[in-house]
């Protein structure tokens, strides 16, 4: 866990380097959109491994200092780095970010709950398929012996089976 914290942290770090070198030259900001997606990954990946609570270690209090320390540094990155955006592109930048962000991490996970029902329903219709289909296939096999025994019954009657 504590791994996963540093990575979080150490990719907000690198994010937070490269849009500083590169926003005084960027043009646009699908020039830095990179940084910034490496900047929400990071903070995202501290805020996780904080909120994770498992083992021993999650009441050392060295574990709870780090994790509480790096989510605050990650909050506070992530400041900067909408004062800095909103500064070199306008102010409502960042916030029209995040709420794009936002849009599109709600659409993926509408889309993603949309796929495992359609699947849950292709599942289930396939179940009746082959429910219908052993249902089908007992009533042929039921049909085939009446069928059958009405056939050996008619031809002991007629006396061909002596």
């Amino acid at each position: 866990m504590i791994a996963e914290t540093l990575a979080g942290i150490a990719l907000v770090k690198s994010a937070v380097d490269g849009i500083k070198s590169a926003i005084g030259t960027a043009q646009d900001i699908s020039e830095i959109a990179g940084h910034i997606d490496n900047l929400f990954e990071g903070e995202s990946q501290v805020q996780k491994a904080r909120n994770k609570k498992s083992g021993v270690d999650q009441f050392n209090i060295k574990s709870v200092a780090q994790e509480t320390i790096d989510a605050k540094l990650a909050q506070e990155k992530m400041y900067e780095m909408s004062q800095m955006i909103d500064l070199r592109f306008g102010h409502g930048t960042w916030q029209g970010i995040v709420t794009e962000r936002a849009k599109r991490i709600q659409a993926a996970k509408e889309a993603a709950l949309i796929a495992r029902k359609k699947k849950a329903k292709e599942q289930e219709e396939l179940v009746e398929n082959i429910k219908m289909g052993a249902i089908i296939f007992g009533a042929i096999a039921a049909i085939i012996a009446a069928a059958v025994g009405m056939i050996i019954s008619a031809a002991k009657a007629v006396g061909i089976n002596q």
